[in-house]
């Protein structure tokens, strides 16, 4: 039966029967089309252009099948379009298709649905739905209600049409599905395209979750990058142009920094090599922690160095008590700088016993010249890259300790203290002491190369202070500093070293308050003869410390509110007494002579002692004695063989005795030709029977000829002869123009004679004079026992007397 209805061309689409769908109409003639079905029963032919581009269709442009379907709702837009929901009732097939008043119309013969029955037709209607169930599950595009929906439809033509029109497959395909009329071969056909569809899904769905995945991790990255630039804004970067950008604030400081110019093109290379390595690699995190040293040292940043020299000795004296020829030395050095204005910083070398302040001095030259204070202790450093920096091309490398203690100090002339440079070490390990030759030059360490920065760095406008405990060093080292000489303190300086810094420095320490303790100056000595015997002051403030503490309990457990410390209780205190100050010896001794001794730690009082015993004119040592000294008892004994009778000694006698010298301490080391005037002394005092002088101490060494050579160390040994009791000094006579560098208190605390020959020597040392002997060598034959003559001379000659 052919009927007339009004026709919509469809682009892109295909209208199902039973099938609701909302159109989109925009074509003059089909908004015509709809207007005249509405004016009718609202019944409208859908077909399907072959090409979707077409916009005036004709009859060789449209499918030959269709639906009849029925305009549901029509809204017009604003901005002319129309939107039209459609049902789909039934397909209809084109016959003709002619232009009627503005719009296509199309006559057309309905076809009638087929049906389909039976187990098979029920089956693949199972099939279908389950497979509609896993395609819908993979097309996010559906409804998930929608697969619920088609398992309620019971008949197998509905059911069809239905998984038909929702399935995504081309124009072309679905128009099949709409011109196949047998229900079964429908749904078959719908069946295998959802076959296809749901490989291209899975697939579509890996994809889709490894991009995902992939978008996630891209998102978290840069939000975490966001959240980092915005907690560094907040930390310290505020109102700096981009702050939080790493990159971009390193080539803000190589800007602002005053680098030279080598450096800067070493940190502008440096920086962009980091700009093109991944941030989190190993090769940006070395490159980085470069560009930090480079640009964390002091490049024109400097102290304001003060000139006021009469404010820079009341520091000094105000620091430290005594050491007049250090602070001299410092004060000239501010004098020049005050004048000139530039002076290549000096090298001194503070050398010293412990205790006697070398370090704690180093931090007032520096308070008293404006400078920033560094130390570093070279103590045990055996690695030349600990003074000079390890290469970049190490794992771990790191700068060396002179760069960055210059980054610690943040300027670039502060007061670098070197302690301890004496103690370094030097085996087949390293050799920082040879490191430490262009650091301490000062015309080559305005171009000092470390190994981790590999550029210049100027260390000229660096004041340079070393110390040491002995001058056991390199001798190119010694060669590039200034040696100041640091001996030690007398008793009277101790007491006021003692009084003005060491006491108070405790009491506070100890939290006693003023008022509570008081130790006594006569305990103070008392402390300084008894218990401490050193160069320096440590073990004094360390017996002062132990005072404290007790006087401290006392006062804690009630036992008194005020605790004075006196010569007479200081036992109470601190113990029985360590030391006896005074006189080594209560009486003249017969061979005791007191020599004087140098050691890293101070003068030593040296006692000699020497006894005879029958024997055979040779001389026995005990006591530790290094070669030196055994040579020169050696050199002493021969000289005194050579003389003897001058001193009153028989020299038969000397054939039948043996000397042994003795230095007590056996388990000490002793070594040094100083003691040389002192076995001398013991000699003939021992085989003449006078005794020596206990209130005399004597030091210098002797000749095969009976000179005295001078020695070192001279104000440590009459240190300790003052500290000791001794009265009278007997020194060699070109150590007489030292005397000028020591104290005046030392110079009156004892009486100092200088002399040149070993019999000058014996008139001061020994109680009575030695009375000279005459000696032949008749009385030398008489002398010989009859036992050991030889028989008288043949005719051939021959020794008549056996030695």
């Amino acid at each position: 039966m052919s009927e007339s209805y009004p026709v919509l061309p469809l682009r892109d689409i295909v209208v199902f029967p039973h099938m609701i769908v909302p159109l989109f109409v925009g074509r003059d003639k089909s908004v015509a089309a709809l207007e005249s079905a509405m004016a009718a029963d609202k019944s409208i032919f859908l077909v399907s252009q072959l090409d979707p581009a077409e916009d005036d269709p004709d009859r060789e442009a449209l499918y030959d099948l269709g639906v009849i379907a029925t305009v549901l709702q029509l809204l017009k837009l604003p901005d002319g379009t129309v939107r039209v929901l459609v049902e789909g009732r039934q397909r209809a097939s084109l016959k003709a298709l002619k232009q009627e008043g503005g719009h296509l119309a199309a006559e057309i013969e309905l076809i009638e649905e087929r049906e389909a029955e039976g187990a098979e037709a029920q089956a693949l209607m199972r099939s279908v739905v389950e497979q509609f169930e896993n395609y819908a599950k993979l097309n996010r595009k559906l409804p998930a209600e929608t697969a619920v929906q088609l398992g309620q439809i019971e008949e197998p033509s509905k059911l069809g049409d239905a998984v038909a029109s929702n399935i995504n497959v081309k124009v072309s395909d679905k128009q099949a599905l709409l011109a196949e009329l047998d229900p079964v071969r429908r749904l078959e056909m719908s069946f295998a395209f959802m076959e296809g569809e749901l490989g291209v899904l899975q697939v579509e769905k890996k994809i889709r979750s490894r991009v995902k995945r992939q978008m996630e991790k891209t998102q978290r990255e840069y939000y975490l990058n966001e959240q980092l630039k915005a907690i560094q804004r907040e930390l310290g970067n505020e109102g700096e142009e981009g702050g939080g950008d790493e990159l971009a604030e390193l080539a803000r400081k190589i800007e602002r920094t005053k680098l030279s110019k080598e450096a800067k093109a070493k940190a502008q290379g440096e920086l962009k090599k980091l700009r093109a390595m991944a941030p989190m690699s190993a090769e940006a995190t070395v490159s980085r922690n470069y560009l930090d040293v480079l640009l964390g040292l002091p490049w024109g940043k400097k102290s304001k160095l003060k000139h006021d020299i009469v404010e820079a000795e009341r520091i000094l004296d105000e620091d430290h008590y005594g050491l007049e020829k250090v602070k001299e030395r410092i004060v000239e050095y501010l004098a020049v700088q005050a004048r000139t204005n530039k002076l290549k910083g000096p090298i001194l070398c503070l050398v010293g016993p412990p205790g006697v302040g070398k370090t704690s001095l180093g931090r007032s030259i520096a308070r008293a010249t404006g400078r920033e204070f560094v130390r570093q202790s070279l103590g045990g450093v055996r690695d030349e890259a600990e003074i000079r920096g390890h290469r970049r091309t190490y794992i771990g490398s790191l700068p060396g300790k002179i760069v960055t203690n210059l980054k610690k100090a943040g300027s670039s002339n502060p007061l670098f203290l070197l302690d301890e440079i004496d103690k370094l070490g030097q085996d087949f390990r390293g050799d920082p002491a040879s490191a430490l030759l262009e650091v301490l030059d000062p015309e080559q360490n305005s171009k000092f190369q470390d190994h981790y920065l590999e550029i210049d760095y100027d260390l000229s406008d660096v004041m340079f202070v070393t110390t040491a405990n002995s001058m056991d060093m390199p001798q190119p080292l010694m060669d590039r500093m200034e040696i100041i000489r640091l001996e030690g303190y007398t008793e009277d300086e101790k007491v006021e070293i003692a009084t003005r810094h060491l006491l108070p420095k405790q009491i506070e320490s100890h939290g006693l308050k003023e008022g509570e303790f008081a130790l006594t100056e006569d305990g103070l000595r008392a402390m300084i003869r008894h218990y401490t015997r050193e160069a320096g002051v440590r073990t004094l403030e360390r017996e002062i410390a132990k005072v404290a503490r007790k006087a401290l309990r006392q006062i804690l457990e009630g036992k008194a509110e005020k605790i004075e410390v006196t010569a007479d209780n200081l036992a109470d205190f601190v113990g029985v007494r360590k030391f006896r100050h005074g006189m080594s010896e209560e009486e003249d001794q017969i061979g005791a002579v007191t020599g004087l001794a140098w050691t890293e730690v101070g003068g030593e009082l040296l006692t000699i002692e020497a006894v005879t015993v029958p024997g055979k004119g040779q001389i026995k040592t005990t006591g530790k004695l290094g070669d030196v000294m055994q040579e020169s008892i050696q050199a002493a004994f021969s000289f005194v063989k050579a003389r003897s009778p001058s001193y009153g000694v028989k020299p038969s006698l000397i054939a039948r005795k043996d000397i042994h010298v003795h230095l007590p301490e056996g388990a000490v080391p002793k070594d040094g030709p100083s003691a040389g005037v002192g076995m001398v002394t013991a000699s003939p005092s021992t085989l003449t029977g006078i005794p020596v002088r206990r209130d005399v101490a004597m030091t210098g060494e002797v000749t095969l000829r009976g000179r005295v050579l001078p020695i070192g160390g001279l104000k440590e040994k009459l240190l300790a002869a003052l500290r000791g009791g001794i009265t009278k000094v007997l020194i060699p006579a070109e150590n007489e123009k030292d005397l000028a560098e020591i104290p005046a208190n030392i110079r009156e605390g004892l009486e100092i004679v200088a002399l040149a020959h070993v019999d000058e020597v014996l008139a001061h040392a020994l109680a009575t004079p030695v009375v000279p002997i005459e000696w032949t060598e008749a009385d030398e034959l008489a002398a010989v026992p009859p036992s050991e003559l030889a028989p008288a001379p043949d005719e051939h000659g021959g020794a008549s007397i056996r030695h």
